[in-house]
């Protein structure tokens, strides 16, 4: 096979023999070398093979086409049914054929020696196609790059360009989570959700099926699981903060026979489910049902309220019995080699108070409850290892020791991944900072109630799951990566799509292991184009891509609002708070703001709006745009836009804390603005925030100091938590006017959550946004 460069030279050379005038043969080699080109250019593959040849010419393909390969392969029907509902052809499977127009099935009689399954070859000619793999893996994969060159609409006849494809992923873990505690979802919609994650060569489906608001399959030694355990009276109605609900009984569950069909239909594609069951934490709705597992006996009910319950196994040796018989029932549905027993958001306030817990402690030789959280984990883990499998739990299992033969799932960042590949135990990457589908991934402004934070497509097509901490050998510990969509937002199937996709697109080809964020433009094309794909399936998908987006910089006596889109040409805006139209000022340059005002935006196109109105109020202050340092930096799921957040002139809404807001886990906030020069100032404003549920709590205390020189600071106030609570974190200070130049305030962490309060035992989340200084 020649690459385009041989074939050039080959006919170029061709031309110096032939009679033809030199002109034409010049011309015929640049429109062959254009072809070609084009060919490159719009096969939009997803994710990026590792290695592509393009030759010329084409393969045919109409109703003479045959599939050749064994009658009975999953793939070679797979392919047939997709191809007869793209196309409208009915190809026939024959195990050998002379027709001069075939696809080719070729698996285990590869010369090379490949060690990874998952390894293919895509090999088109103008007579045949040709797929070649060492397990039926590769030939799946090669198959959904194949359907990727068709076309969408259905013809007699299509042309596919001729190339040669190798390929193989870098990662073995290339995964997808669903929560369906907090909102349940059918049978059929988990199979259409694992067709998603096939489409774009993911392996791994993570399934949460049992938390505090949910028991979502059945076991049969326990019936009163699903009886009791899958139904709760009520749910929480819009945001957490709110804390409102309805009285409609909700629930569902998975039957065993559903879970075995489920199972056969993901193998089939490819996809390995690994079923999560929480403990000891998460675990409200299995003490609603058995509550002598617990450690007060109860009586409980499923959770109404999403967060973090206090009520947990209680971890006695009838207890124990208890999950080993579950995990029982449950390695017997799901074959995976790991069995995800949570382990994370654990409370230990009942385990304080707990005789039993603590004569556990006592008995095993434990320091604290955090060791007895490890023995838990252990004693788990020896009895999932007796049935030849393995454990994997999130990061918190590492908290007291980690279980000899575990592997972690790092959610609160890498560092917990980090420390576990230093340990030599597995590790999957799952940050909240780019692998959480929950956190808006649009304009917070524009899209619906999301949990927090905000990771658009480029952030997650920006991650990278090998950690620049781990040297070479420490890195083979991480098996790949996942994304993970947690559902108390989301309750319709809908909403599901529309937060996985386009952001699982991104993912996949980050785990394949080609992704480049220095080519993020070059990958978006090739992801919009996708989107025809999802409208012709009836696919819900987010346009926050085609969405005008804004970013804030310093600018002279006030900042700079500069706005971005697929095509900056097309942005209008007005500054005077009416909706832009066709005949609003055109976007040509950062837009200054140096006074109060409110700005709207939207992408047009052919005279007609392509995207929602992004708006955006300033408030301006002898603060905005001024330089700003922070002693700790904040936690990189909610610090995108940096220490600069805290004086880009933008109040962040309290309902969706996404990137106006700036979070920190477990440390005080201390920041100090450089005015540039000597003013005068009387009041100082400052936001904060507290969502409890989300372990956000308002701070300790709040101080604030000031000085001329930067170095000799004169304390203005301290405003007091009860102060802080009254004001509903809304804090402003006024006093005697002052001559200063720099302003430091300090924001001091709640520290570690107290017991009886959400996140019991674990640090606290301290939000703050703008500080504004007049």
């Amino acid at each position: 096979m020649k690459t385009v460069q041989q074939c050039a030279v080959f006919l170029f050379n061709f031309s110096e023999t032939n009679t033809t005038p030199m002109k034409y043969k010049i011309l015929t080699l640049l429109l062959l070398i254009s072809v070609i080109s084009v060919a490159q250019q719009n096969l939009n593959l997803i994710p990026k093979p590792q290695n592509i040849e393009y030759h010329s010419g084409s393969f045919v393909m109409n109703s003479k086409t045959v599939i050749q390969a064994d009658k009975n392969s999953f793939e070679a029907k797979y392919l047939q049914q997709i191809i007869k509902q793209q196309l409208g052809l009915n190809l026939e499977i024959t195990t050998s054929s002379k027709s001069k127009s075939k696809i080719v099935f070729l698996t285990k009689i590869i010369e090379e020696k490949k060690s990874f399954k998952e390894w293919y070859n895509l090999s088109i000619s103008k007579n045949e196609v040709v797929i070649k793999a060492t397990e039926t893996h590769g030939t799946f994969y090669g198959i959904q790059t194949l359907i990727q060159l068709l076309p969408l609409e259905k013809s007699l006849e299509i042309k596919i360009p001729c190339l040669s494809i190798t390929d193989e992923p870098k990662f073995q873990w290339r995964g997808m989570h669903l929560d369906v505690c907090r909102h349940f979802f059918p049978k059929d919609f988990i199979k259409k959700y694992i067709d998603y994650l096939a489409m774009y060569k993911m392996n791994t489906f993570h399934w949460h099926l049992t938390d505090d608001q949910g028991w979502r399959i059945e076991i049969k030694k326990y019936p009163k699981l699903t009886e009791v355990g899958a139904w709760r009276n009520g749910s929480m109605i819009g945001h957490y903060t709110d804390q409102t609900f309805d009285n409609i009984r909700y629930g569902g569950f998975y039957t065993q026979d559903e879970i075995k069909e489920i199972v056969a239909y993901a193998k089939e594609r490819h996809i390995t489910i690994v079923p999560e069951i929480e403990m000891p934490g998460h675990a409200l709705a299995a003490l609603a049902s058995y509550p002598e597992f617990s450690c007060t006996g109860g009586p409980f009910d499923v959770g109404k309220t999403w967060g973090v319950l206090e009520d947990v196994f209680c971890p006695k040796d009838e207890t124990f019995t208890f999950l080993e018989n579950i995990l029982t029932e449950v390695m017997a549905l799901f074959p995976s080699e790991y069995i995800h027993i949570g382990g994370d958001e654990s409370p230990k306030v009942r385990w304080k108070s707990c005789p039993h817990c603590q004569k556990r402690i006592k008995d095993e030789n434990l320091k604290d409850e955090h060791e007895l959280q490890s023995y838990f984990i252990q004693r788990i883990e020896k009895f999932v290892n007796s049935k030849g499998r393995k454990i994997i739990g999130w990061d918190e299992i590492l908290e007291g020791g980690l279980a000899p033969n575990a592997a972690v799932m790092s959610w609160r960042g890498t560092e917990g991944g980090i420390a576990a590949a230093k340990q030599k135990h597995f590790v999957v990457m799952s940050p909240g900072s780019h692998c959480y589908f929950d956190h808006y991934q649009g304009e917070p402004k524009n899209e619906p109630i999301a949990f927090g934070g905000y990771t658009n497509v480029e952030k997650v097509y920006s991650f990278n799951p090998i950690p620049k901490e781990l040297s070479a050998e420490e890195s083979k510990y991480i098996l790949g990566a996942q994304a993970n969509l947690w559902t108390e937002y989301i309750n319709t199937t809908e909403h599901v799509e529309y937060m996985l996709f386009p952001r699982i697109v991104a993912l996949s080809e980050v785990v394949w292991g080609t992704s480049n964020p220095k080519e993020y433009k070059e990958f978006e094309k090739r992801l919009i184009s996708h989107f025809e794909i999802y409208d012709k399936k009836g696919i819900n998908y987010s346009k926050a891509i085609f969405e005008v987006t804004s970013k804030v910089q310093p600018a002279e006596n006030g900042v700079a609002f500069e706005l971005k889109s697929a095509n900056p040409n097309g942005i209008k805006y007005t500054t005077d708070g009416s909706e832009p139209n066709t005949n609003s000022i055109p976007y040509e340059k950062p837009i200054l703001v140096a006074k109060n005002q409110t700005i709207k935006a939207a992408y047009f196109e052919n005279g007609k709006a392509k995207s929602a109105t992004i708006e955006q109020s300033f408030f301006i202050t002898k603060s905005t745009g001024k330089k700003i340092e922070l002693v700790h930096q904040p936690h990189e799921n909610y610090g995108i836009g940096g220490s600069f957040t805290l004086v880009d002139g933008m109040k962040g809404n309290p309902s969706k804390f996404g990137r106006d807001w700036l979070g920190f886990w477990g440390k005080d906030m201390n920041a100090t603005i450089d005015l540039g020069k000597t003013e005068t100032i009387s009041k100082i404003s400052i936001n904060t925030l507290s969502s409890e549920g989300s372990w956000i709590y308002y701070p300790k205390r709040i101080g604030i100091l000031v000085s001329k020189d930067g170095k000799n600071y004169i304390p203005i106030t301290i405003v007091s938590s009860k102060e802080i609570q009254e004001n509903k974190g809304k804090i402003v200070v006024e006093f005697d006017k002052q001559n200063v130049q720099f302003i430091k305030v300090i924001a001091e962490n709640n520290g570690i959550i107290a017991d009886g309060n959400p996140g019991a035992g674990s640090n606290s989340w301290l939000f703050v946004d703008e500080i504004s200084v007049e």
